[in-house]
This record gives structure tokens, sequence and C-alpha cells, in this order.
């Protein structure tokens, strides 16, 4: 066909005509997935594929369906332009499905495995789906607010005006009812949340006195002293009215339970007198013997008036040594406590209150207190108020 025949096609028709066709010869990119798919799977190859696989070898090292250097220099400029932007579009929307996939698979972490009661552990249960869009909306009434309820204050027997007007007025039994009671006024004391109560105010019957505690002022003398009725004295020493009347009561109970008579050798000793007690302790003995069975003035239970050295009688009286083994003494155990009393020094405890037993030397603490002191299984005052011991001065 010569170029002056109509139908010879011209230049820029054949330059269009070559382009078609390398641009149908050049194959599509397809994703990894769809690469690696197993040769049962893909359809049979017709003749025009293969021709195009012919036409465009891959190049060597390259994967298959990648145009090798030849055919992209053969390819003309609009057709590889072409191909190159459907290699970069392939490429992003890889790239969004991996973006996702990660997403969905931190959410399913965060959410402990991505397992639910419904589903396998690779599903991306409701957790992982929340994971992934964020937190709910906070709603329009807004989050609720945490309430905290106040503790109550712990009640003391100082708020109580009952009480405050009793120590006042010196009346230690109706202190004790109005803070309910010997238990209950010992448990705010030992706990310290009754600051109002002194235990070193030595005109309350529960004073404590010992090595570390002395009288405040050191002379200090009560005003209240008398003789116990009915009770036989070997000395004329008195003692403050309520501890008074509570002997007189205890020494006729007693008589009257078949124990014997009950007399006394000391009660209230004075500063002054408990200075010529204590030397002539050290005179026989020595300090730390007269240390161990005598107090130093200034520091003794029969100063403040409520202590007494009791000894069993029966036609004469004993000495304070007898008591221990009397039936008088095996009473007392049993019964002080009863009338208001507690044995001061008992076996086993001088490394707390500081001094050997003495079966005899008796301490009025009143009976609410008392009783509490038994009930609570208490030996010493120092335990029962929750004070330090005081072995030694």
């Amino acid at each position: 066909m010569s170029p002056s025949d109509p139908t010879f096609p011209t230049r820029r028709a054949a330059r269009a005509e070559a382009e078609r066709r390398a641009t149908a010869a050049i194959p599509i990119p397809e994703p990894a997935s769809s690469r690696r798919r197993s040769t049962f799977e893909e359809p049979m190859p017709d003749e025009g594929s293969r021709l195009r696989r012919r036409e465009t070898p891959p190049a060597s090292g390259g994967e298959l369906g990648t145009p090798s250097r030849r055919a992209l220099r053969e390819t003309p400029r609009a057709a590889l332009g072409a191909l190159l932007l459907r290699r970069r579009l392939a490429v992003a929307a890889a790239g969004a499905v991996v973006v996702a996939a990660c997403a969905i698979a931190i959410g399913i972490a965060a959410s402990g495995g991505g397992q639910d009661a419904t589903g396998p552990a690779n599903a991306a249960g409701p957790d992982a789906v929340a994971s992934v869009q964020g937190p709910p909306a906070v709603p329009a009434e807004g989050l609720p607010v945490p309430t905290l309820a106040a503790a109550p204050a712990a009640t003391t027997p100082c708020d109580n005006p009952a009480f405050t007007s009793a120590l006042a007025a010196k009346d230690d039994g109706a202190a004790i009812a109005a803070a309910g009671g010997g238990a209950a006024f010992r448990d705010a004391v030992a706990s310290g949340i009754a600051p109002c109560v002194s235990l070193s105010d030595p005109t309350h019957q529960w004073v404590v006195v010992n090595k570390q505690r002395p009288y405040d002022p050191v002379d200090w003398r009560p005003d209240d002293l008398v003789m116990p009725d009915g009770v036989r004295a070997l000395e004329q020493s008195a003692m403050r009215s309520s501890a008074a009347k509570a002997l007189t009561t205890l020494v006729r109970a007693a008589d009257d339970a078949g124990a014997g008579e009950i007399g006394y050798l000391s009660a209230f000793r004075s500063y002054g007198t408990q200075q010529e007690t204590y030397a002539g302790r050290v005179a026989v003995g020595g300090v730390a013997a007269a240390d161990r069975e005598s107090a130093r003035a200034g520091f003794s239970e029969h100063q403040s008036g409520l202590a007494v050295d009791i000894v069993p009688c029966s036609g004469s009286c004993g000495s304070l040594d007898d008591v221990a083994g009397s039936s008088q003494g095996a009473w007392v155990r049993e019964h002080a406590w009863e009338y208001g009393f507690v044995i001061r020094y008992v076996d086993g405890q001088e490394s707390v209150s500081g001094y050997e037993p003495e079966a005899w030397h008796l301490r009025y603490i009143g009976p609410e207190l008392a009783q509490a002191y038994h009930d609570g299984g208490y030996s010493t005052l120092e335990a029962f108020f929750n004070l330090p011991a005081a072995p030694s001065y």
C-alpha cells in the first residue's frame, strides 16, 4: 500500500495504535496477597495472557508481573505514567489495610486478647471496637460525682457537760456514771480520748502514784481523812472518807462470810512519816532493798489516803507476812474488788509496779473501776490505764 493511498495510516495514527497495544500488553500489578495465591486457585491463562507474559518477561530477581527494564524502555511515556500511577494506588491501598489491621490489633490487645463470651480470640469484639473508636461521649447531665460520707467524730466524755461538771465537783462516782461506767471510763482514759481526766490529780480515786509519778505538790495531803468505823486499827491511821467507808463494809462482809476478822496496821502516811519509814528500811537493808519494799517520800500510795495494809486477826492480830496464807487473805483476793479495792502489788509484776508482792497492800479505786479492773484481768494500775512501767525512779 502506497502512502498516497487514502487507507494508508498516518504517522500519528500509527503511533497511537502502538501506544494502545503497548498499554494492553503491560500487566497491572496486583497486591502481594493476590500474587502469592496458590497456583491451584488461579484460572488458566488464555492465549492473550500467555502472549503478554512472553512479551513482558519478569526482570531478573523481580516478581511475577513486574515489567522488565527492556519493556519499560519500549513502553511509551503515557503508558508508563499510567502504570506508575496504578502501582502507587495499589501501595497506598495496601498501607491503608495495614494501618486498619494494626488499629484493630491494638484494640484487641487492650481488651484482653479480643476474645469475649461469644467469639474467638482473633475476633474484634465490642471492647476492641470501643478501643478503636475512643471513649464514650459524656452524657448531657455530666458524669456522676462521688459523695464521701464524713466519718463520725469519736465521742469523748470530755464533751459531756454532766461528766465535766462531776469532775469539777470531785464526784468521782457521778463522773464514771456519766462516762458510761467503769469499763467505758477506763477505755476512754487509756486510749487518750479523755484529756480532761488527770491520773496525777491526787484528789481523785483513780490517781496513779509510782516511782515515775510523784505527787504534785510532793507533800500533798488529803483534807477528808477519817478513821474507818468498826475496824480494828493497830495504830491511829486514818483514810479518806470514801475509802474508810468501803473498808468498813469489806471487813464486815469477810466476817459474815466466815473468813475471820480483818484489822489494819497502817493507812495514811504523811510526807514526813514516809521519810522516816523509808529511812528505817534503808538502815536495815540498804537503798536497793528499801526501794523494792518501801516508797520514797512523795512517791508512796499511803500518802493518798486510799491505801491500807491489812492484817488477819483472831483474838489478836497477826503480822503483814501472815496475810498471804490466811483465810482472810484468801477471801480478800476473791472479793476485795466487789468493795472497790484491788491488791496493788502482786507476784510477778515487780518489773511494772516497781515493788515486791504485798498481799496486805489494798488500794481503793472505787467499785466501778475495781469491777472493770477485775473483769479485764488486770494486775497493775499501770496496765489498767495503759501507762509505762515504773520499776525504778
